[in-house]
């Protein structure tokens, strides 16, 4: 964990943005897999872990906004618990390590919340996304658990996406330790692939990097032949020559921050010139992406220019036609490009949007399109230093698309569909980096992994 003085500065920030009132942390619990005490690895909650650090479960925590009381609810383990699970370090200790020196016993949590209901304290939580903390709440609050998410606090989910959403120095250095991970997972992907392996085989090798170096992978990994399937997370295809692998992945470091990387492998270890020109068409997109970064930007204005240079490229391979700056303003790129250019990140790969996409990627400046294809952008508002965000333009043939605008005449004007239906069975090509959003621009975040295409095809051959 970080320094305790990081957490209670953090604590000390929010108390800054919130006056009145409880604000309750509920930490996550184990989940069990199939009985009691056979669970899923334990994930802590992201928005517990970034003010209070602490990556255990049977946790709650708060802050008292009239009095800057903090408390944190949890017991020390029980010798039943050690014969299973050995000691254990002594609550008050755990605390002090973040700067805590308040501990009560979980239990006593329900008891302290009702006398501040009573007194007329507003109780603050955010979204809860796990329903056994729903159902928590529920019972700490007395209200019905179909209620619960209806009664978050706004002005809280407000404060904390603002806080979290710019990065300190010390958040940067562990999404970069993650991107270490990113990179010896890639790099032995594209020497590993080739004919005759299965999905299964290159996935199971490249998160066991990530299980080795840090606490395994940031998302479910998607791995496939088919990379028009967006989140394609089944791993049955055998590699055949000829064939573009999608991989789109991420590490967790240990202390959860996360990488988000996507590149695509040919399986003989060399690009076909077909192949070659729509990469390039998405490289090209991503690379003048990645150069608009700077404070102050919209990130829905960066989109819609990575739009128009796949446009453009597509255009020029024979598969648009038309006025471009019309065709996208009207959509008819997102047969092609159906999703948006990239998310924030950080503790979460889609960092808190548990909170509400709309809170973290859109404000009263910037409000989502209903678009198809714009309206899956998870990111639009201005940039600011700080931010980190992923740059992830791609192209992919998906045939039921392809069916359905072709049958409707759909855009007709704008898209060639007889050249479109020689790309049937092409897959998809997507490109993503890590950027970091500076004062006057941006840096990629990492080591760089090998992009281009000549890069790509000298790494397979090794």
């Amino acid at each position: 964990m970080f320094d305790s003085i990081i957490y209670s500065q953090r604590r000390k920030n929010l108390l800054q943005k919130i006056s009145n009132g409880i604000i309750l942390f509920p930490g996550n619990n184990n989940v069990p897999r199939n009985f009691g005490s056979m669970s899923y690895p334990f994930r802590q909650d992201s928005s517990f872990l970034y003010y209070w650090g602490l990556d255990f479960p049977n946790l709650s925590a708060l802050i008292d906004t009239e009095t800057n009381e903090e408390i944190i609810f949890g017991d020390d383990r029980p010798v039943d618990d050690i014969v299973w699970m050995g000691p254990d370090t002594p609550m008050v200790e755990k605390a002090e390590n973040v700067g805590v020196s308040v501990v009560k016993p979980g239990f006593d949590l329900k008891e302290y919340l009702t006398t501040a209901i009573s007194n007329g304290k507003k109780i603050h939580y955010l979204p809860q996304y796990r329903s056994e903390n729903v159902l928590f709440l529920s019972e700490l609050l007395g209200i019905n658990p179909a209620y619960v998410n209806k009664y978050v606090s706004n002005e809280l989910i407000k404060a904390v996406a603002d806080q979290r959403s710019v990065k300190s120095g010390e958040e940067v250095m562990e999404i970069e330790k993650a991107l270490d991970i990113s990179y010896e997972m890639y790099i032995t992907a594209m020497k590993m692939i080739r004919e005759g392996l299965t999905e299964k085989e290159v996935c199971g090798h490249i998160e066991s990097i990530a299980n080795i170096r840090g606490a395994g992978v940031s998302f479910g990994t998607i791995l496939s032949v088919r990379g028009e399937i967006l989140h394609n997370e089944s791993y049955n295809n055998t590699m055949q020559n000829g064939d573009m692998v999608l991989l789109d992945s991420g590490a967790e470091t240990d202390m959860h921050y996360a990488s988000d990387i996507t590149r695509v492998i040919p399986v003989s270890g060399k690009f076909s010139d077909r192949q070659k020109e729509i990469y390039n068409v998405v490289l090209n997109s991503q690379l003048k992406a990645i150069k608009m970064i700077k404070p102050g930007i919209k990130y829905k204005d960066i989109h819609l220019t990575a739009a128009k240079v796949i446009a453009d490229g597509l255009k020029q391979l024979g598969l648009m036609k038309g006025d471009i700056s019309s065709a996208v303003e009207q959509g008819a790129h997102a047969l092609f490009f159906p999703h948006g250019l990239g998310h924030m990140m950080g503790l979460d790969v889609h960092d808190m949007e548990s909170l509400g996409e709309d809170y973290i990627g859109y404000d009263d400046k910037v409000k989502r399109s209903n678009q198809f294809g714009l309206a899956y952008l998870r990111l639009g508002k201005e940039l600011k230093e700080g931010y980190v965000l992923t740059v992830e333009p791609g192209v992919y043939f998906i045939p039921a698309l392809i069916d359905q605008w072709k049958n409707e005449n759909k855009f007709a004007g704008f898209i060639d569909y007889d050249e479109v239906e020689k790309y049937r069975n092409f897959g998809g090509i997507r490109i993503e980096d890590d950027i970091l959003v500076t004062g006057d621009g941006y840096r990629v975040l990492g080591k760089p992994i090998p992009k281009t295409v000549e890069e790509v095809e000298e790494y397979c051959g090794k």
